[in-house]
């Protein structure tokens, strides 16, 4: 199943009456194995918990914003243990790349045997923010 491409949650105000909209769009995913590849070529920062690879987009491809991929292999377990851990990378992705991600670059997150599935999500949620940090302050 597809996640929507936008989630809109919405909280009653209380006693004032007025309505919260709180809405969070998911960066566009990596599709065609020659964007991985291309990413996979490029700049790579280790966490605990995941490796990151990313990629400046060239000036002939389209730059408006920023493109996210997610890789489990076999190495971390079956079919079951793979899906787990790209859940948890699309949320980490979701929840942190709209903020510290640039557009016009590919991000793919790589799962980590073992650590992946049982790593801090807060831990990841920090690591990712800094290998952005140390990624985009040595790239510019």
């Amino acid at each position: 199943m597809t996640p929507p491409m936008e989630i809109v949650a919405r909280q009653d105000a209380g006693a004032t009456g007025a309505t919260a909209v709180f809405a969070c769009t998911l960066p566009e995913t990596l599709k065609k194995r020659a964007d991985f590849l291309r990413a996979a070529k490029a700049v790579r920062r280790p966490t605990p918990a995941f490796l990151l690879q990313a990629r400046r987009r060239a000036p002939e491809e389209p730059a408006d914003g920023m493109r996210v991929g997610f890789t489990c292999s076999k190495k971390l377990g079956n079919a079951v243990t793979r899906n787990r851990a790209k859940r948890r990378l699309r949320e980490v992705a979701r929840m942190v790349l709209p903020e510290h991600g640039h557009a016009g670059w590919d991000y793919v997150l790589v799962g980590r045997p073992e650590t992946t599935v049982s790593y801090d999500f807060a831990a990841m949620c920090d690591d990712l923010r800094r290998a952005l940090h140390r990624l985009h302050e040595r790239a510019l």
